[in-house]
């Protein structure tokens, strides 16, 4: 017998252990080289590790489990040839087995082990549903369930069985008090010890201003429709923000700078890190070099940056870098919010939800679309003034959309 380990491998310089999310391969399977057989959950990204050899997978590890790098994954014995097909329980099962496949193979003339198994945004989506993926079909390649097939099937489900919750309410008795534990994901326990390090370990502070959205929501009425048929994307509010904020960043290099033990690291560049809710978390991939791109390329970006990321498929150099965050609390409601620092970066911007409001503008009360934003800064570096300044200036290019079309 020829075993070869399967060990968990180097992903990153800042990466030491992982998560084993998945198995994609049955234990005792016949598998492959370079096969996918499980997929690693890190801190940032979700990777597929492939098999470094083709014979029988021998499960090691679990599902769950929490790996250090160099920590042994499987085992695959290369003595068992892959091309030998094991012994049928039964003489249906060939042909039961058949009758499943034919769709799959009309649908793609490749059978691999993405057939039939989903993704790791579906696999989340379908095991919160208790749905099983063999009644999912996917239209991925080779067969794959996509994201987009599992929202089918919970829909799906949820009109067939719509009785369903009010019988489980039923059987339960009045006043039952029950306590569920589930493991905490690894992006969730990441995002949770580093938002307590910059709780603790920096000087942070929040400033507060409003904006009014008038001119803006007047430029994006009236231009909406060209913008999108040139550059096939809407005009939305977040570019108009990041681009404001890369222009004063660069005015006052203090908030785009971070501190790096006894020094302070000044950026020449301003790469803004997007916050994006996905299942698993808040992610923030920053848009790099914010202050040469277009309006386009940025909604571009980010659109890209956010299906990436709610699809579990941005990779680690996606997830690196950044030099100020932007965090858009309004899409949930939120009105007024206290953002909290994305370390080593020494201030982040919290948008928040528009309201109509009575303002007083020239000795009248009208009615504007007004928005609270509120800056968090590391006042270790950032003074009360500057943050302060640097707030006002963005309001200023805000409402007046004009002098940052012209970059004046």
């Amino acid at each position: 017998m020829s075993i070869v380990e399967m060990k968990v491998p180097t992903i990153g310089e800042s990466i030491t252990e992982v998560t084993l999310s998945q198995w994609l391969k049955n234990d005792g399977d016949l598998v492959k080289l370079d096969e996918p057989i499980c997929e690693f959950e890190s801190d940032k990204a979700t990777l597929e590790f492939p098999a470094e050899a083709a014979g029988k997978l021998i499960y090691v590890a679990a599902e769950g489990d929490d790996l250090e790098i160099g920590a042994l994954v499987a085992k695959i014995d290369t003595s068992v040839s892959v091309g030998t097909e094991p012994p049928s329980p039964s003489k249906d099962a060939p042909a039961e087995k058949v009758t499943v496949e034919e769709p799959a193979v009309a649908a793609s003339t490749t059978t691999n082990y993405a057939t039939g198994h989903p993704s790791p945004a579906a696999a989340k989506m379908l095991k919160e549903n208790g749905i099983s993926a063999k009644d999912v079909s996917g239209t991925g390649k080779d067969g794959r369930i996509l994201k987009e097939d599992a929202q089918k099937a919970v829909a799906t489900a949820q009109t067939t069985t719509p009785e369903a919750p009010a019988v489980k309410e039923a059987i339960i008795p009045s006043g039952q008090r029950t306590q569920t534990r589930k493991k905490m994901s690894r992006m969730r326990r990441t995002i949770a010890s580093r938002l307590v390090s910059a709780k603790n370990n920096t000087a942070m502070l929040t400033t507060f201003n409003e904006v009014d959205l008038t001119e803006i929501m007047a430029l994006r009425k009236k231009y909406q429709e060209q913008f999108v048929a040139q550059y096939g994307v809407k005009l939305g509010f977040m570019s108009l923000f990041a681009k404001a904020c890369a222009k004063v960043l660069q005015e006052m290099p203090d908030v785009n700078a971070a501190i790096d033990g006894k020094e302070i690291v000044y950026h020449d560049f301003v790469d803004i890190s997007i916050a994006i809710s996905t299942p698993n978390g808040l992610v923030v991939p920053p848009v790099k070099n914010v202050e040469s791109l277009g309006f386009h390329e940025i909604e571009l970006k980010i659109k890209e940056l956010a299906q990436k990321a709610r699809d579990g498929k941005l990779t680690l150099e996606e997830m690196r870098g950044g030099t100020f965050t932007i965090t858009n609390g309004g899409v949930f409601g939120s009105m007024m919010s206290t953002p909290i620092l994305n370390e080593p970066q020494s201030a982040i911007l919290g948008m928040h939800t528009i309201q109509q409001r009575p303002m007083a503008i020239n000795g009248e009360v009208l009615i504007r679309p007004m928005m609270y934003l509120a800056l968090s800064y590391d006042h270790r570096i950032i003074d009360g003034s500057t943050s302060v300044t640097f707030l006002v200036k963005v309001k200023k290019l805000l409402e007046d959309p004009v002098t940052l079309l012209l970059g004046l």
